[in-house]
């Protein structure tokens, strides 16, 4: 996954580098002129601009101030609800299925990102495997691609077997922040997804206060 854009970060780095070296400078009592005494605090420079690295790598990426210019995928934390529109049609109706209630529950770091799938069935959970984000630059668009492992219950899976899926979600920010896209899976089934952000809390379950539509 793309993290940073490369020069906005060249530039920031050296400038970050250069106001701690100065500032070290200054609290020792030194003058700003590099000669042998300034070089002697290149190694504190380095443990300084090393833990403002961790602290933007562990927290601050996730700043608003921080996303598009220097951090280029966006910040999906948090669960997403909404629903699973299958094209699977019942060979006995002849009708497709209605759409199914959904939460994705996505856990991210300045690294990584994962997908967690609770329908309004309890009857399986999916989760990634592989997650990353596709970045179009002249388009401007931004995409989640996750490949996951979906799981039904023991007592529903002789008729819902483990399978695995792949979805594409194009990341929506206006007017509202939603997920839309398609997935596919092994057993050869299709469908469409739109999520809607819920929370930052990560559910561990389909929440009870989310009912199915009325029809």
């Amino acid at each position: 996954m793309k993290n940073l854009s490369v020069k906005a970060f060249a530039w920031i780095f050296l400038l970050v580098s250069i106001v701690v070296w100065v500032g070290i400078l200054l609290v020792s009592g030194l003058d700003l002129r590099f000669d042998w005494g300034a070089f002697k605090k290149l190694p504190q420079v380095v443990s300084v601009v090393l833990l403002l690295w961790i602290g933007f790598s562990r927290w601050w990426w996730k700043w608003p101030i921080f996303q598009g210019w220097l951090v280029l995928f966006p910040v999906l934390q948090g669960t997403w609800q909404g629903t699973l529109t299958s094209t699977w049609i019942n060979p006995e109706t002849g009708q497709p299925q209605e759409p199914i209630p959904m939460v994705l529950v996505i856990k991210q770091s300045f690294t990584t990102v994962s997908c967690t799938i609770h329908t309004y069935t309890r009857e399986s959970h999916s989760r990634s495997y592989a997650a990353t984000f596709l970045l179009d630059d002249e388009s401007s668009s931004k995409q989640l691609v996750y490949t996951y492992t979906n799981t039904p219950n023991a007592s529903v899976r002789h008729r819902s077997v483990v399978h695995d899926g792949t979805a594409v979600l194009e990341v929506v920010r206006k007017p509202r922040r939603m997920l839309r896209g398609e997935y596919w899976t092994n057993r050869k089934t299709t469908g469409d997804i739109e999520l809607a952000f819920r929370s930052k809390q990560l559910l561990e379950r389909f929440p009870d206060d989310l009912k199915p539509a009325a029809h």
